[in-house]
């Protein structure tokens, strides 16, 4: 299954959850010590290896964050090929005041945002 690529689709069914509990991003240099199914996501970049994991297993497990967010996931499944959907969600929370740090998985599209502005990103978000 590919997903949907008509952007006028997507946006009308983005459907946004907000998920439970509180996300942080690790820069690591191993993750040896994380047991994986403590990590969401991971990415592996020049400068060492970026985990996404609860705040509470990165507390459990002494992990230096510097960024408590809100996780938020659009239930449509989008194609990795749609074009315009980042920036169209991106550009309605700017608009609010409210950056937004995009994972975009097979199904799915994630969006994390600092978590006191979680209340005001559904609200902007379900108004699309």
């Amino acid at each position: 299954m590919s997903g949907e690529k008509d952007l006028g689709i997507i946006l009308k069914n983005l459907n946004p959850i907000l998920n439970e509990g509180r996300y942080v991003y690790c820069s690591l240099n191993n993750i040896d010590n994380i047991p994986f199914s403590k990590i969401l996501f991971l990415f592996k970049e020049n400068e060492g290896i970026t985990v996404i994991l609860k705040k509470e297993d990165a507390d459990q497990l002494n992990l230096d964050y510097s960024y408590v967010a809100a996780w938020i996931t659009f239930k449509i499944h989008s194609s990795l090929e749609a074009v315009g959907m980042t920036a169209a969600f991106s550009k309605i929370l700017g608009e609010a005041n409210i950056s937004c740090n995009v994972v975009a998985a097979y199904y799915h599209d994630h969006v994390f945002i600092d978590e006191k502005d979680a209340e005001c990103a559904m609200k902007t978000l379900k108004r699309i």
